[in-house]
């Protein structure tokens, strides 16, 4: 049975006074942190393999709720609940393509609600898709060998941006992106579409997870104006905050997100400790070209207003 999207289509429409893209522009922008974590922390079981996106089906309340708490922590930026929202891995749970892509737009409607409610400051809703990797709800995303084409990549992105990009959000997050040749694949489906979008890459060093240098992935997107900004995310603190200079080699505004310093052990489907020194250091991060901020996995709404506390600074 299909589920009934609770906001209306309107709800979707928006016309901020200054597109994302125009506002990293004049000044950093303040992003969420984990949203599955946030739901956690408000007593959700997230563990199958749909993860957040379970929420879509069975509490999109609780998914404003999450919003909520990260916009009343300061962000200014809602990553929506669909990045393991795929057509693939709702279909094997017996979920239809119509139902998956109304569950999609469900997502930015959801965090359109949450940043309506916000009156002090400009919000915007950023859609985000997982890569390949998180469909497959192994772990690897964390190690981005997948043996897939280019062509096989972009024939499974293509689907959900399409319907994301319709959906009315602000900006397309394409995020954790392990390897180089997925970079690619999403470049070149999103080069002439005119619609903004920016991407975050996993790291493990100063190299992609699948073992690339990052210097070379910055390369290869300063050509695409649809990408408004280049960077990392779900990585340690300190992989991405020594990555931030080589992010900003692209020519792109920098996005930064990292984790809390955690890693996910996918065999045990737990978080375990990797870096003891899990620090923010917003203010570096901008000076080296930062202009979104933020967290990922395992960052709390109270770090999230750490960081708006380190910006107003």
């Amino acid at each position: 049975m299909a589920h009934a999207d609770p906001y209306p289509e309107q709800m979707t429409s928006h016309d901020p006074a200054l597109s994302l893209r125009q506002a990293v522009a004049q000044r950093p922008v303040l992003i969420d942190g984990g949203l599955a974590t946030t739901l956690e922390l408000l007593g959700h079981d997230i563990s199958g393999d749909l993860w957040s996106a379970q929420m879509l089906i069975d509490r999109p309340d609780a998914i404003v709720e999450a919003h909520r708490a990260f916009f009343a922590a300061g962000a200014e930026v809602a990553t929506t609940a669909t990045y393991q929202a795929t057509f693939d891995g709702f279909a094997a749970h017996g979920i239809e393509r119509a139902e998956t892509a109304q569950l999609m737009r469900t997502g930015v409607s959801l965090a359109r609600q949450a940043a309506s409610e916000v009156s002090d400051r400009a919000t915007w809703v950023v859609a985000s898709l997982g890569p390949y990797g998180a469909m497959l709800a192994d772990g690897s995303e964390y190690h981005g060998r997948y043996g897939l084409t280019v062509g096989e990549l972009r024939d499974f992105h293509r689907p959900r941006l399409e319907v994301l990009a319709a959906a009315g959000a602000d900006v397309l997050a394409f995020e954790t992106v392990p390897n180089a040749y997925e970079v690619e694949a999403v470049l070149m489906e999103m080069d002439g579409t005119g619609i903004d979008c920016w991407v975050s890459v996993s790291i493990e060093g100063s190299r992609m997870r699948s073992g690339e240098p990052l210097a070379d992935v910055a390369a290869m997107v300063g050509d695409v104006d649809e990408v408004i900004a280049f960077g990392i995310n779900c990585s340690t603190p300190s992989d991405a905050s020594a990555a931030v200079a080589t992010a900003a080699r692209s020519g792109k505004p920098v996005v930064i997100y990292p984790n809390s310093g955690e890693g996910w052990d996918a065999a045990n489907r737990e978080w375990v400790s990797t870096d003891s020194a899990a620090l923010f250091p917003v203010a570096r991060w901008t000076a080296e070209g930062a202009r979104l901020v933020g967290g990922c996995c395992r960052v709390t709404p109270s770090d999230i207003s750490a960081m708006a506390v380190q910006l107003a600074e």
